[in-house]
Order: C-alpha cells, then structure tokens, then sequence
C-alpha cells in the first residue's frame, strides 16, 4: 500500500486557500452617469382572481353567504336546526325557496312560515364562519315583505359555536310590500367563526331577501366596501397596476359561465349571482359553496384601483371558454356583442357622463372618467382561434380608441409549439403588449434570470402577467410560500428590472387565497376570517415595487450582468425623482458573500438604507400564528467613497438605497 504523506506546508496551503475562498470579494461596477432605459410605472402590479374565497369571503367584506338565496342550491349556507322537509313543523316553522319572474337579475328569495316563533330559527354559516371583534360594529340590511302584517319583529343575533349570543339587534318589519330595513349589531365578543342568527316574534308568513352584514369598518368605510386589512396590503405595496378580474375566471368553463362584465355594474342587489368556476375545478379541492355575488364587480374594481394609486388592467374574455376545459367558441360571424363589450367597458370606464355607460357610472357614484389606458384581450388562450379572434378585437378598439393600450397572451406556457406560434402571430400584427405565464419550481426561476436579455428589442413588449415559483414537493397549502420560493423569485425579478425595456409589466399570482377554503397555492396573502399576513414572496414584491426606481443602470461583474454567477444576482436603478441609487441583490447560495461596488461619477451620501429579507431555512415560511417569521429588516448603511461594500448573508435579498451627489 502506498501512503499519501501531507507535508505542514501543505497544510497551511489548504486553509490559507480555504480563507481566501471564504473572504474572497465579488467586484461589481455600476454606471451612476448612464441611464440604460426606462422603469415604467407600471413595472410592479398586482393580479387579481376570484380564486380562494378571495372576493366572496374576502376582500369583499360582505358576511353572509348566499345573501340572495340565488345559488344553484337556494338555501346553501342556511341552516333550520329545528326544521325538517318532512314535516308540517309545528313546533317552528319553514323556510322556502321562491322564484319569481317580476325580477329578472335577481329572481329568488326566500318565504318563510313561523308556526311556533319559539322553536323557529334560521341561521346563515357565513364563509367558514364570521369574523367578529370584540366592540366593532356590523351594518345589518335586509329586504322583507310581511304578509298581513303577522310578524311583530326580526331578531338577529351573533352566535358562536356553543350558541351563546355575541351580539344582537331587531327590525321591526312595517310593510306587507318589499320594504328595505337595516340596523346595526355590535359584537361582545371576538369570535372567527361566529354566525348570525334570525328569529321572529309572531306567528304567519313573511319573506325575505338581500340579507346583507358588513363591519362598519371597510376601506374607506365605504357601504358594500372591501375588507380593510387585506386593502392595506396592497396599498402597502404600492402597485403600479391591478389587473381583475383574473385569469380563468374570465374565460368560464363554458362560455355561458364566463365572466360578463354588464353583470357585474348597477344596482348590487340586482347582479346575478353565479357559479364560481373554481367551484369543482379540482377534485381534491371541491368547494360547492363557491359561488359569485358580483358584489365585487368592475365599477368596485376600478375604484380599488383608483384608490391604491394603481393603474386600471381588466382582462376580457375573447370568445373562447377555458381550454383546459371544454374550449368552447363563439362563431366568428357572433363574436360582435364580445367586442362591443369591450368597446362598452372603455366607454363605461372613460366615457363622458352624457354617454350610456358614463351615465352608469356617474350614477353609480363616480361622474369622473377612470382613467382606463389598457385592456386586455383573453387571459391565456392559444392557437389560430385565439389569434383570429383577438385580430377583430385590434382592429375595433383601436378604430375608436387609437390611444388605448391592448395586451395580448402567449398561452399558459413560457415555451413549447404554442408559445412560439401565437408569439410569431402576435409580432406579425405589431401587439403592444404580450402576457407570459409561468408556474415553474424555484430552480426554474433561477436559470432564468436572464430569460429577457436577450428578447427583440423592436417587438412587443412583456407583460409578466402570472407567475409564481412552486417548491417540489411541498405539502399543498401555505408551506409553498417557503423562503425557497420566494428567493428564487426575488432572484428572477433581477432580471425583469434589467430589461425594463422590453418588460413593462409584472404580477405575482394568485394574488390571496383563504386559509379554510383555498383551491391552489402558493399565493402571496393569506387570511382568515379575522387575520391576514404576507408571505416572505410578497414581501419579495413590495421591495421591489417600493423601490422601483425610474431608471436602469449597468450593473456588472467583469463587463457582464450578475445572473447566477457564483449564486449571485443584481440589478441596479436610480430615482430621478429623489436623487437616489437603488441596488437589488441577491445571494441563492448557503454561505455569506462579500460584495464590492464601485460607483463610477459623482458617487453617494455617506449613510444610506439597507433592506435586508432573510432567513437560514429554505423551507421556513409564515402563518397567521407567526406571521414576522420572515420580513424585511431595515438599518442604516454607511458607504466608504465610492465604494459601496456588503456583505449578503446566506440565502438573502438586500436592497441598498443610497443618496446620490
């Protein structure tokens, strides 16, 4: 056998070289004299879809499920513990769907007959339960006719599980006609999944509809407003747009249950309730209880928009339903009234007040014109029938709206036949704007740092419309918005701000899901009934979308960007506005990397900002009980010079902010 003899000088030789390698500095260079493009406003939005109870049970802040008895199954959410079908019920008393032709949008409600008013009960279960706080107020309303005058009084209560009462008020029912009533019930006590109550005082028949609850506290306390906690989230993140209202959710599995948007404006009590199309779309995730008010329609879209600061970005459906599901097409010869809602919805959104649709919304509230610059056409149709179709859409809505910005799709997929197809078309016709979707694992997100650097600089432009890194292996649920994820898309975001010229927009997505009644993950707020938080991804977004800055500078490491060397990534703004340099970095690897940065120019302030978002385990994530596990920290930074040196711990996102001379 022959030994392999390791001299002492060997050894120091290794470790000095084990030294060197750990402290080893990364030389970057970044050009504060030349600005490379531009950062468009836009460049961070937000996408939403009603998917996750995420209209409906919660950023709608309405709390009663099927306030119209119009779901498919009249009485779902509805419950009569002392009532039963088979009986006369004597002792209590029923309650009955009704159907009525006199009113064509909202044609149910509900006859209910109290035999016994001390043994009657009806209770609405709300979405997985009620929210209440402690001394908050709820806004009660209902509509009632009472027959012969019979029913003395309406009592309706908070309860909890155990059926104590949490809160309670009345209406005394005057009219034997449609009459509208409302009042108001304070909570005793906090409680997640409260419900609320209805008794009567009086024997014979009475009927009921439009039995609406909301906290008095919405976002800007508006009545049928938005839950204010998950509002503040997004306001929070200063978006640049809002892009409603989804995704699949505009295309319907069918064309009959696409979104329309003429359904979803006017008066709430008279939109149509309809199946949500998330509703069975999963077999182990079936939700028979979701379904849409459209108390959250397009008029209340714009004006969320409008209040965060953010740009307008509604997505119509283009003739074909979902083709993941049946794909159904309108016939070209009938693809008319889809265009003229579309030319409808800019005249709705921008048209003056003497217009139909400006009308409508004037008289909805809102005499000043929305502001609308984009539209989208389809959400993520591919193949010849989407081109042809989407070409007569073009065509009209820049023959009476030549100013108006259209995004087009390239599919669900960032590559493959299709891909190339409708991306080849869409280039043919000149598209402005074309939505690219990709749910891809964190490595996905990683490799393709540079996936624009090198995209047509003459073509359309990018709309990273729906994307979200999906972990391998994680269980379904909240654990996908583990720091995993949310690192390799800070990552990946490097490059998006690199090539701010080509790519003008970008939204994570799915935007919030409901932590009892989610239907996909990840997604980037979760809430309950009572709590929201951000994930470690959101707060991924709001570093970058809070520090967007207006132009891109070159930031490099030997003449060349930093996308993946050494696990290293980077890109580089400034704000004309405030005099600032904004540096993104990002380390993916499992050790602690120095940085230095030379500034070329006039250089910075001494003492600036750092932002730093991290954590040591990949597979750490936030919930609602530990909702800070991960989030950004903020400390001052100093700089030598024109030297700007840091170290990036571990698995780390840091922005710098600097003050320019």
């Amino acid at each position: 056998m022959k030994l392999n003899l390791i001299t002492k000088s060997t050894v120091c030789g290794l470790l000095l070289s084990s030294f060197l390698a750990t402290a080893q500095k990364t030389n970057l260079e970044v050009d504060l004299t030349q600005s490379i493009t531009k950062i468009q406003p836009t460049m961070y939005g937000v996408f939403f879809e009603d998917i996750n109870f995420a209209a409906d049970g919660g950023l709608y802040a309405e709390m009663v499920k099927n306030r119209t008895f119009g779901f498919d199954a009249p009485l779902m959410g509805w419950l009569q513990p002392n009532s039963n079908t088979h009986s006369f019920n004597k002792d209590s008393g029923m309650a009955t769907p009704m159907h009525t032709s006199e009113k064509p949008n909202n044609p149910d409600f509900c006859r209910v007959i109290i035999n016994n008013d001390k043994g009657y009960q009806i209770i609405n279960e709300g979405f997985r339960g009620m929210g209440i706080k402690k001394d908050a107020k709820y806004n009660l309303s209902l509509k009632a006719a009472n027959h012969d005058n019979a029913i003395k009084k309406i009592i309706i209560q908070f309860i909890d599980a155990d059926k104590k009462v949490l809160g309670e008020t009345t209406i005394v029912p005057s009219s034997a006609n449609w009459k509208d009533y409302s009042t108001q019930i304070v909570a005793t006590a906090t409680e997640a999944k409260a419900q609320l109550k209805i008794t009567f005082e009086g024997t014979g028949t009475i009927d009921l509809d439009m039995i609406s609850l909301f906290p008095q506290e919405t976002w800007n306390n508006r009545k049928n407003g938005l839950r204010k906690d998950i509002v503040q989230w997004l306001y929070d993140l200063k978006p640049g747009f809002i892009r409603f209202p989804g995704g699949c959710i505009v295309e319907g599995r069918t064309l009959e249950n696409r979104y329309q948007w003429k359904k979803t404006v006017g008066a709430v009590e008279d939109r149509e309730t309809m199946i949500n199309r998330w509703n069975v779309e999963f077999k182990n995730k079936q939700a028979p209880d979701y379904f849409q008010s459209f108390g959250l329609g397009f008029f209340e879209y714009f004006q969320l928009s409008e209040d965060v600061g953010a740009e307008p970005l509604p997505i119509l459906s283009c003739g074909i339903a979902c083709q993941y599901n049946t794909g159904e097409l309108v016939p070209m010869e009938e693809l008319d009234p889809y265009v003229q809602d579309a030319l409808d919805l800019i005249e709705f959104a921008n048209g003056a007040v003497t217009t139909k649709w400006g009308k409508l919304r004037a008289d909805m509230g809102h005499p000043k014109p929305f502001n609308l610059k984009f539209i989208g056409v389809g959400n993520e149709q591919w193949g010849p029938q989407y081109i042809e179709r989407y070409k007569v859409f073009a065509k009209a809505i820049k023959e009476k709206y030549p100013a108006m910005t259209i995004v087009s799709g390239s599919g669900p997929s960032p590559d493959g036949a299709m891909f190339e197809y409708g991306w080849e078309e869409l280039k043919k016709i000149n598209a402005e704007i074309v939505d690219e979707h990709y749910y891809k694992n964190p490595e996905w997100f990683k490799e393709n740092a540079a996936r624009y650097d090198n995209y047509d600089r003459n073509g359309p432009k990018i709309f990273a419309g729906e994307y979200a890194a999906h972990p391998k292996g994680v269980e379904d649920g909240l654990k996908e918005n583990n720091w995993l994820s949310a690192l390799s898309e800070s990552a990946f975001m490097t490059g998006l701000e690199r090539n701010a010229d080509v790519v003008h927009l970008t939204s994570y997505a799915p935007l919030m899901a409901h932590v009892d009644a989610f239907q996909w993950a990840p997604d980037m707020i979760w809430f309950d009934n009572l709590n929201s938080y951000g994930t470690a991804n959101y707060y991924v977004q709001k570093m970058y979308s809070n520090n967007r800055g207006t132009d891109v500078l070159a930031i490099t490491k030997e003449g060349k960007p930093l996308t993946g060397q050494n696990e290293l990534y980077a890109t580089a703004a400034k704000d004309v506005t405030t005099k600032e340099l904004i540096l993104k970095l990002v380390n993916t690897s499992a050790k602690a990397q120095d940085l230095e940065v030379n500034l070329s120019g006039k250089g910075v302030e001494s003492k600036g900002k750092m932002t730093l978002l991290t954590s040591q385990n990949l597979e750490e994530y936030n919930t609602l009980a530990e909702p800070t596990k991960i989030v950004p920290v903020e400390k001052e930074y100093k700089v030598s010079g024109k030297k700007a040196s840091v170290t990036l711990p571990a698995y780390s996102f840091v922005v710098l902010k600097l003050k320019m001379k």
